[in-house]
């Protein structure tokens, strides 16, 4: 048996249906498209808002952070202005840097304390290797400059020395 052969009017009738059903499916598709359109400008309009958002919590952070400086800034002003003697510069300078330790530990910043305290290569940046019988290898020695952690993090590492033991073939050759 042989398949029938469609007719001229049949294959007409057929490619009528399947060009109908092609401009719905371009209909369909250009609604999609104009979906999506929207969409991507609706998600670009709330990435917008939401930095903006952030931008100004950031900026009234900042804000309420200097303005706190600002009375350190002003008694700096007058302690570089004043004619005043070393004793009294060093005093003043020593106010000064105890109202700034407060704002800090307000803000959640405190200094890393590194002196006598295993190596941390998270917290220390160790900047020499000291030579001694006198603390366990890998305690730091000396804090070269004091780091800072802002809650959890660290701001800046504290540059430190760090002990070493001497090796025993190096005690011998001094013996000698």
């Amino acid at each position: 048996m042989t398949p029938k052969t469609p007719t001229k009017k049949e294959l007409q009738q057929r490619v009528e249906e399947l060009e109908k059903k092609l401009e719905d499916k371009e209909r369909e598709a250009g609604k999609y498209l104009i979906q999506l359109k929207y969409a991507k400008a609706d998600l670009e309009n709330i990435q917008k808002q939401s930095h903006k958002q952030l931008q100004d919590v950031m900026d009234k952070a900042n804000g309420s952070l200097l303005q706190q400086l600002l009375p350190l800034m002003d008694e700096m002003e007058i302690l570089a202005t004043r004619d005043a003697d070393k004793e009294k510069l060093v005093q003043g300078m020593g106010m000064v840097l105890k109202k700034m330790q407060k704002v800090m530990e307000a803000e959640g910043v405190h200094a890393i304390d590194a002196e006598g305290r295993p190596f941390d290569p998270y917290r220390h940046d160790a900047v020499i290797e000291v030579e001694t019988g006198e603390e366990p290898d890998g305690t730091v020695v000396e804090e070269v400059r004091r780091g800072y952690m802002y809650k959890d993090r660290v701001l800046r590492a504290s540059v430190v020395k760090v002990a070493r033991c001497p090796r025993e073939d190096e005690e011998k050759d001094q013996d000698e």
